[in-house]
């Protein structure tokens, strides 16, 4: 609007508030549409012009500090706005995108007007509040603009000018708007321009602005992740020197930062053709084991390494991730099975020489001492060694079981003490850990050590002495941390006798000796060991548990079992087999445990076989009773629960405190009741 045209915008406003007609030739179409806005909100046209709506102090404190990084980077396209109009009567001013004013410039004597007007910090220009203006109108339209003299709605304001433009962020939401006022008269044409073109440079400013602001987040996640990781995490240049290690890097290389930064990598990793190949090729590598070379000596480590890259994909360096062997439990673990699983809470059984066993074993958890378990096979010795593993202070770290006697004797070496790239015909060409190794920081379980070549007892036993270990075909030595037990179902003793195993081995290895007995040994367990197999191996096949024949566990009860505990597993379920669902009886047995043993003793025989014929006996009068004419209620009942004693007396061997147990009963109760039904012992 230029001064030739204010007395017809004037006219045109005041027929306007008069009828609500709008003089299409000379109102602006934004204005119009203002005005309407305005009068349909019941803006009153002769209202004073200032705003009534204002913030508090604590609200506007709270607001500024919620807009600290927008008033931040406009006060300095504000200031720099000013210098072209300073003097002049003219105000800049910043509302958020509520049109609350966050921020005003201007002169002492524009100042004052401009608080007489209500524009200052806190107060609301809205047009529902203070009608057509340019703060209030660039939020509604979304776009710049300029209201000048009796354009606004209010009258009060017809001497102002308002050029405005809104400030858009990246989605093109509404940040707040930026807005130049004063005297009509002194407005340029050019006015509005100068303002759309800060708010422009504005928003690159903010974009810039909020990309350092994302790019210094995103360093300072990286730091807080590179400082917390648990992996030595070391990032180089494209030429391969050291630009920043973490905390773990400086205790796997043994110097601090400031001593490393700078230096070639191939200082502490040698000439790595992978890392080589990673810096000049861009080729990523994980999982592989290199070995870092510090001022105490060499480690072996798992190293993976990815390139850098910079905005335009050119390689500008790479960052290597680094782990000893001896902190790399799962990679241990998945080259060599599954972790150790059982507890002791696994052994089963009450008998007085395994349950003494179970004591030691405890000792030994509790112990750094070397263990040596002996026992036949199928006696659960690697049961025992992972129970000790669990309960000890290295449960945390890798169990590694090498069978010795299952390998062959040209092998063993290299299982154990791994071998170096080239060491031998067939050989990998990067070389690989032996168990020793892989066991670092755990629980390395020798079984059937007594099998172990001679040669290969000798290297044993220096291991154990320097508590170092070398690869066949290396040249250096690594520190070794590894728990040792041993187990073998041959007589140590005997086999050093016979010049099969060595002496000064046997002394080093039979620290805390734990011996297991065979299962024909504690046949009192083999009830239980019953139960827990049958639960546990109906479940692993997906079948209900079926009804069990008390003869069958009399049966199993009675035999020798030369592969003891183990052979008792695979009998069970071949029984579970058989039984196709129809319950498990005695036809479901093998052959040699339905005939008599003929390697048990004469005594041995005749007590198991005194005490099957008794509980057969009970069980055989019992149905008898059966038979008999239709008993009443009370005796019928007692008749059930004499035949469900007896029952229980035959699963359990005739053995009153487990069947009192079985019963959930006192051993008391249980003799009442056999004197009350009576049910003869002997």
């Amino acid at each position: 609007m230029t001064k030739d045209t204010a007395p017809e915008i004037t006219r045109a406003w005041t027929k306007f508030v008069s009828n609500s007609a709008i003089d299409d030739g000379i109102v602006r179409a934004e204005v119009a549409a203002s005005w309407q806005r305005c009068s349909a909100a019941s803006v009153n046209p002769y209202h004073n012009g200032v705003s009534q709506l204002l913030l508090d102090q604590k609200q506007l404190k709270d607001l500024r500090a919620k807009k600290r990084s927008l008033l931040h980077i406009a006060r300095l396209f504000m200031a720099n706005l000013y210098r072209f109009v300073a003097g002049s009567g003219f105000i800049v001013m910043l509302s958020d995108e509520h049109g609350y004013i966050l921020e005003v410039i201007g002169d002492r004597e524009t100042m004052d007007i401009a608080t007489q007007l209500n524009l200052r910090q806190g107060a609301s220009w809205v047009e529902e509040e203070v009608g057509t203006n340019g703060i209030g109108t660039a939020l509604a339209t979304q776009k710049p603009v300029q209201i000048s003299g009796a354009e606004h709605y209010c009258q009060k304001v017809h001497f102002w000018t308002c050029s405005a433009a809104p400030i858009l962020d990246s989605q093109g939401k509404i940040m707040g708007v930026l807005q130049m006022s004063g005297p009509n008269w002194k407005t340029h044409e050019h006015t509005l321009g100068m303002v759309v073109a800060a708010v422009e440079a504005f928003k690159i400013q903010i974009r810039v602005h909020l990309k350092n602001r994302d790019l210094s987040l995103l360093n300072n996640r990286l730091k807080n992740v590179i400082l917390t990781v648990s992996e030595g995490i070391i990032v180089l240049n494209k030429g391969g020197l050291i630009e920043q290690i973490n905390p773990i890097a400086e205790t796997i290389l043994h110097q601090p930062e400031a001593e490393i930064k700078g230096n070639p990598i191939t200082k502490y990793l040698g000439k790595s053709a992978l890392i080589q190949e990673m810096l000049a090729e861009g080729k990523s590598f994980k999982s592989s084991e290199i070995t870092t070379y510090t001022p105490k000596g060499s480690t072996n480590c798992l190293s993976s390494g990815k390139p850098i890259r910079d905005d335009k994909g050119d390689l500008s360096g790479g960052v290597l991730f680094i782990n000893p062997i001896p902190q790399n439990k799962h990679c241990a673990n998945r080259g060599n099975g599954a972790p150790a699983a059982f507890e002791f809470s696994a052994i089963i059984g009450v008998n007085k020489e395994l349950q003494k066993g179970i004591e030691l074993a405890k000792i030994a958890a509790a112990s750094k001492s070397h263990v040596l378990i002996q026992g036949e096979s199928g006696t659960g010795k690697e049961v025992f060694a992972q129970a000790i593993h669990n309960s000890s202070s290295r449960r945390n770290g890798p169990f590694v079981p090498i069978n010795c006697g299952a390998i062959p004797r040209e092998l063993i070496g290299s299982e154990l003490f791994g071998y170096e790239g080239g060491a031998f015909t067939g050989a990998k060409s990067g070389g690989r850990p032996g168990k020793f190794e892989l066991a670092a920081g755990g629980t390395l379980f020798l079984d059937e050590i007594g099998d172990m070549p001679l040669e290969q007892q000798v290297a044993l036993l220096r291991v154990l002495q320097d508590k170092r270990v070398m690869r066949i075909g290396g040249y250096q030595s690594v520190l070794m941390d590894v728990r040792i037990i041993c187990a073998t179902n041959k007589n140590l003793r005997e086999e050093v006798r016979k010049g099969n195993f060595r002496q000064d081995l046997f002394f080093r290895l039979n620290v805390l000796n734990i011996s297991l007995p065979p299962l024909r040994e504690r046949r009192e367990d083999i009830p239980l060991l019953f139960r827990a197999f049958y639960k546990e191996i109906c479940t692993k096949l997906g079948v209900d548990l079926l009804p069990v024949d008390s003869r069958v566990v009399t049966y199993l009860s009675q035999y020798h079992w030369p592969g003891n505990v183990r052979e008792l597993q695979n009998v069970i379920e071949r029984m579970v087999n058989l039984a196709q669902g129809q319950g498990i009886r005695p036809q479901h047995l093998p052959d040699e445990i339905l005939l008599p043993d003929p390697s048990a003793s004469q005594p041995e025989r005749e007590r198991f076989s005194d005490s099957a014929k008794r509980l057969n006996e009970l069980n055989k009068v019992n149905t008898l009773t059966n038979d008999q004419d239709k008993l009443s209620i009370k005796k019928l009942l007692a008749r059930n629960e004499r035949q469900e004693i007896i029952n229980k007396l035959l699963t359990c061997q005739g053995n009153i405190s487990h069947t009192a147990k079985e019963m959930g009963i006192s051993r008391n109760s249980l003799y009442k009741k056999l004197k009350k039904l009576e049910i003869p012992l002997r």
